[in-house]
């Protein structure tokens, strides 16, 4: 096999999915790569582009349904996670890699008195989705941190693209709009703060999170806000907490987490998905958007599958 030839030990075939999600839900991948550092990613990048091989990044498995009759295309899992936290001279910054883990980065910065990502240390996923999809909590969002971001363009170049370029509004960027660029590495800025108050805000949104935020497996929060109002709301007022398929489950506790207890399937979630957004279009005329990507082969599943981005 000429992609074993080219990836080695890198490459696994027929992968279970599952296990590589926050919601433990997905069938496998016929090819997956796992890659290590930012150069490896952007290699293996170039490689299936100069071959037109489709591929799917994965990173830290949040936000994102996988099919239960899994993925077609070339799954590249990215765990470059390098990170280095440096002074600059107008700011404290960090340089990252894509596959770096978010909360990591901000817990570690907090650490340091660095502030201004204190509500990220909760959320999970990596910086490369969280460049794409504008990843926010508690008030604040990526666009707020963002420098700069390193991208890998179509035609093998790489590029520094400002946080102007990106184009944010809400969960969303150029780069969303627009998936194909591959984001390589991101630098943030931060502001100076004291350890203490730093590690105090984690707290507050800590405990906060877990006031009105379920345990257990799931994809994050499911639909978008639409303007002016909330999708948790909604949904709530259309009596969806507690509605269950199979082993999929809307969350109690916050009607906007799909919760997975333990064995549940795409499918499931895909008629949860499907029976939300019926009940609040025909109770507030509303349509309620995907938060989270549907990814994989989803032929004869009801679901509608919005393709967004590919990190």
């Amino acid at each position: 096999m000429w992609l074993r030839e080219r990836f080695g030990d890198q490459l696994r075939t027929n992968t279970p999915l599952a296990p590589f999600t926050s919601a433990r839900i997905g069938g496998p991948a016929d090819t997956l790569i796992e890659v290590r550092s930012s150069q490896e990613l952007a290699e293996a990048v170039r490689f299936l582009w100069d071959r037109d091989v489709a591929f799917r990044i994965l990173g830290g498995g949040s936000n994102v349904l996988v099919a239960d009759a899994g993925v077609r295309e070339v799954v590249i899992l990215n765990r470059a996670r390098t990170k280095r936290f440096y002074q600059a001279d107008s700011s404290p910054e960090v340089e990252a890699e894509s596959g770096a883990s978010l909360g990591t980065i901000a817990r570690q910065a907090a650490g340091r008195g660095w502030s201004g990502l204190e509500w990220a240390a909760g959320v999970p996923g990596t910086l490369g989705g969280a460049i794409v999809g504008n990843a926010g909590a508690h008030g604040g969002d990526l666009s707020g941190s963002l420098i700069m971001a390193e991208i890998l363009q179509h035609d093998g170049s790489q590029e520094y693209w400002p946080v102007e370029r990106m184009n944010y509004a809400y969960r969303t960027s150029a780069l969303k709009r627009n998936p194909g660029p591959v984001v390589l590495a991101g630098i943030l800025r931060f502001g100076r703060s004291t350890p203490a108050e730093c590690k105090a805000k984690v707290r507050e949104y800590s405990e906060q999170r877990e006031r009105t935020q379920p345990p257990g497996a799931s994809m994050g929060s499911m639909f978008k806000n639409p303007s002016g109002d909330y999708a948790g709301r909604l949904l709530d007022e259309a009596g969806l907490k507690g509605l269950r398929i199979g082993n999929a489950v809307i969350s109690q506790k916050h009607a906007n987490f799909f919760i997975n207890e333990g064995g549940a399937t795409a499918e499931e979630v895909a008629s949860l998905i499907n029976s939300a957004r019926d009940r609040v279009r025909e109770r507030f005329s509303i349509d309620l958007e995907l938060e989270i990507e549907l990814i994989g082969d989803w032929s004869g599943i009801g679901a509608t599958a919005e393709d967004g981005s590919r990190q």
